[in-house]
C-alpha cells in the first residue's frame, strides 16, 4: 500500500484515524496501531508479516533479558544472539537472493586466487552448495522495509544494552514502535528513545494540533512526490531507456533530473511519514535538512538521510574507533557498508566508497576547502553529489562510465521527448531545493492564501492519483 494510492487515502487512513481517536486507553491505541501496521504491511505480501513479528519478538525478548541480567555472559548473549538473528534475516532476503551478485563476486574472488573464474571443480561445488536453488532465489521476494525495521530493532537492542534506554516491558508498545505504519517501509529510521515519550503519553495526545501540523507535512510531501518527483521520473526513465543515443545535453538533463527526483521522492516520503505520525500524536525526527545546500562532504551527510547517517555513525563508525584511531579506515568502512546497505550491487558499493573518499579528502584538505567562498563550496559539493548519483542510478559500471563521459566530453545525440518540460521541472525543483526553506524550517501556520495554494496542490495530486498509475517510492527497493 502506498501513501499516494486511493486505497490508502480514501479507506485505510480514514478508518485507522477515526478508530484511533475513539479509543481512550494507551494500551488499546498501541494494539490498534500495531494491527494497522500489519494490515498496511500485508498489502505487499502478507507472508512477511510473520517475519516482522518474529524479529519483533526476538528483540523484545532481548530487552527483557537486559532487565533481568545486569552483567556477565548472559547479558552479552542477549545482545549478540538477537543481532545475529536480525542481520541473518536481512542478509538472506536482501543479499543472498541475488545469486547473480554472489556468483559474479565469487568468480572474481576465485580469479584472484588463481582459480580462473571459478573453473575449479571444488570452487563450483562450494558455490552451488551455497546457491543450492537459483530458481528459488530468483523468485524470492525482498520483504519491503526489512532494512528499516531491522535498523529499528537493532538500535533498540544496542541502546538497551548500553543503558541509553530502559527496555519496555509492554509488548504492545514495542510492537507498535516496530510496526508503526508511517515509518515502517522507508523510514525515517526511528530510535526508540526518539518516540518513547510520545508513546508513553499516547493517551494524552492532542488531536487538533496533531491534525493541523500533520496535514501540512503530509500535503507538502505528497506534492513533492506526485507533482515533482514523479513528473521528473516519467521523462528521465524514458530518456535513460535509450541511453546510448543520448548526447551531452540529454545526459546532463538525466543526471540533474535524477538528482532532484531522488531528493523530492525520498524527502517527500519522509515529510508524509512525519505528517502521518503527527496525526496520531507521535513526533518523528527530521530526515532531510536541505542537503543540496551543503558546503562540504561532511555537511552533506549531516543533511542527507539523517536517520541513516547518524545510525551509521553511532553504531558503526564510533565503535570502530571514530576519530580516535584509524579515522580514514573507519570512514571508508562505514561508507562502503552504507553503500551496500542499499542492495547487492557493485555500483552501490562504489557509490559508498566514492562518498567515503570524499569524506577522507575533506578531512585532509578541509582548511583550503573552507577558505573558498560559500557559493563556490556549495556549487562544488552539488556537482560532486550529481556525480555520485550517476554512479548510484546506473545499472552497471559501463553505463556509469559512459554517462559521465557524455556529461564531461561534448557528445552529439538525440534529445528525448519531454526534454523541455523536464528542464522546466528541474528549474522549479532547483529553486525549492537550493533557495526555499525545508519543511522543518516552516511554521506550518499558513495564511489563507498559502492554505488555498496547498489545497490546490492537493487537488492536483488527487487528480493524478485517481486518474493515473501508482508510482512506488524509490527507497522501497532498498
Amino acid at each position: 500500500m502506498l501513501f499516494n494510492s486511493r486505497v490508502f487515502l480514501f479507506v485505510f487512513l480514514p478508518v485507522v484515524y477515526f478508530v484511533f481517536w475513539r479509543l481512550s486507553s494507551r494500551q488499546l491505541r498501541y494494539i490498534w496501531l500495531t494491527v494497522a501496521g500489519y494490515v498496511f504491511y500485508s498489502f505487499w505480501n502478507y507472508k512477511f508479516c510473520a517475519l516482522m513479528a518474529f524479529s519483533t519478538l526476538v528483540s523484545y525478548a532481548a530487552g527483557i533479558g537486559f532487565l533481568r541480567f545486569r552483567e556477565g555472559l548472559r547479558r552479552r548473549l542477549c545482545l549478540i544472539i538477537p543481532i545475529v538473528v536480525d542481520l541473518s534475516l536481512l542478509g538472506f532476503f536482501k543479499y543472498f537472493k541475488f545469486w547473480n551478485f554472489a556468483m559474479s563476486s565469487g568468480e572474481w574472488i576465485a580469479s584472484l586466487w588463481g582459480m580462473e573464474g571459478g573453473s575449479s571443480l571444488l570452487w563450483k561445488f562450494h558455490l552451488h552448495s551455497l546457491l543450492w536453488n537459483k530458481d528459488l532465489l530468483e523468485g524470492a521476494l525482498l520483504p519491503v522495509g526489512i532494512s528499516f525495521y531491522t535498523f529499528h530493532t537493532i538500535s533498540y537492542i544496542v541502546d538497551s544494552y548500553r543503558g541509553t534506554i530502559k527496555p519496555t516491558t509492554n509488548i504492545f508498545e514495542f510492537a507498535c514502535y516496530v510496526a508503526l505504519f508511517p515509518q515502517l517501509v522507508a523510514g525515517p529510521i526511528v530510535r526508540f528513545r526518539q518516540v518513547e515519550n510520545d508513546l508513553e503519553h499516547l493517551d494524552a495526545a492532542n488531536r487538533c494540533s496533531g491534525l493541523d501540523i500533520g496535514w501540512s507535512y503530509f500535503v507538502i510531501g505528497l506534492i513533492k512526490k506526485v507533482l515533482i518527483a514523479d513528473t521528473i521520473a516519467a521523462v528521465i526513465n524514458a530518456g535513460l531507456g535509450s541511453f546510448s543515443s543520448l548526447g551531452t545535453a540529454g545526459a546532463w538533463l538525466c543526471a540533474l533530473g535524477y538528482t532532484y527526483q531522488i531528493y523530492f521522492d525520498f524527502s517527500g516520503y519522509s515529510d508524509m511519514a512525519v505528517g502521518l505520525a503527527h496525526m496520531f500524536g507521535i513526533r518523528l525526527p527530521q530526515n532531510f535538512n536541505s542537503p543540496y545546500k551543503a558546503l562540504d562532504p561532511s555537511d552533506f551527510w549531516r543533511r542527507w538521510h539523517i536517520s541513516l547517517s547518524t545510525c551509521l555513525r553511532d553504531y558503526l563508525y564510533v565503535p570502530l574507533g571514530g576519530n580516535r584511531s584509524g579515522m580514514y579506515r573507519n570512514l571508508l568502512i562505514t561508507m562502503l557498508l552504507g553503500g551496500i546497505w542499499h542492495g547487492a550491487n557493485w555500483t552501490f558499493l562504489v557509490w559508498g566508497g566514492y562518498h567515503g573518499a570524499l569524506l577522507m579528502l575533506y578531512k585532509r584538505l578541509g582548511e583550503p576547502w573552507d577558505a573558498l567562498p560559500t557559493l563556490v563550496r556549495r556549487a562544488a559539493m552539488f556537482l560532486l553529489s550529481i556525480i555520485g548519483w550517476v554512479i548510484f542510478r546506473a545499472d552497471s559500471f559501463t553505463m556509469a562510465a559512459q554517462w559521465l563521459a557524455k556529461m564531461f566530453y561534448p557528445t552529439s545525440g538525440y534529445m528525448f521527448t519531454g526534454a523541455v518540460a523536464l528542464a522546466a521541472c528541474i528549474a522549479v525543483a532547483a529553486v525549492i531545493a537550493h533557495a526555499a526553506p525545508n519543511t522543518f524550517e516552516m511554521s506550518h501556520q499558513w495564511s489563507p492564501q498559502v492554505a488555498c495554494a496547498l489545497a490546490a496542490g492537493l487537488m492536483c495530486c488527487l487528480v493524478m492519483i485517481t486518474g493515473g498509475q501508482r508510482s512506488p517510492f524509490l527507497y522501497f527497493q532498498f
